[in-house]
C-alpha cells in the first residue's frame, strides 16, 4: 500500500480548503473529526459507498484538512487543526462555529 500524500502546511491554499469544505459530506467529516483525536474511514462514512468516500477523503487530504495514516488495514484520519490554524488563523474555528 502506497503512503498517502499530504501537502506541507506552507503550501495550503485557501481556495482548495474552501472548495473541500463546500461539499456537505466533507464538511460533516471535518466537523466530526474536530470532536475526536482520530477516526477510521468506516467511523466517518455515514453508510455511504466506499468509492465515494475515497474521493471525499482524497479531496480533504489534497486540501490539507485531513491527515490519513494506515494502521494495519485501517485508515485513520485526523484533522490538521494546528497546520490550518497556523496558515489561516481563525478560519477553522469560524467554520466549525456554524454547525447546524
Amino acid at each position: 500500500m502506497r503512503p498517502f500524500k499530504h501537502p506541507p502546511a506552507s503550501e495550503l491554499i485557501l481556495e482548495r480548503v474552501l472548495y473541500a469544505l463546500s461539499d456537505p459530506v466533507r464538511l460533516e467529516i471535518v466537523q466530526r473529526l474536530a470532536d475526536v483525536a482520530e477516526a477510521s474511514c468506516g467511523e466517518l462514512d455515514g453508510g455511504r459507498p466506499k468509492s465515494s468516500m475515497s474521493h471525499h477523503f482524497r479531496v480533504l487530504r489534497d486540501a490539507g484538512l485531513v491527515m490519513t495514516k494506515s494502521v494495519g488495514t485501517t485508515h485513520m484520519n485526523s484533522l490538521r487543526r494546528a497546520d490550518l490554524d497556523d496558515r489561516f488563523p481563525g478560519l477553522l474555528d469560524a467554520i466549525l462555529a456554524q454547525r447546524s
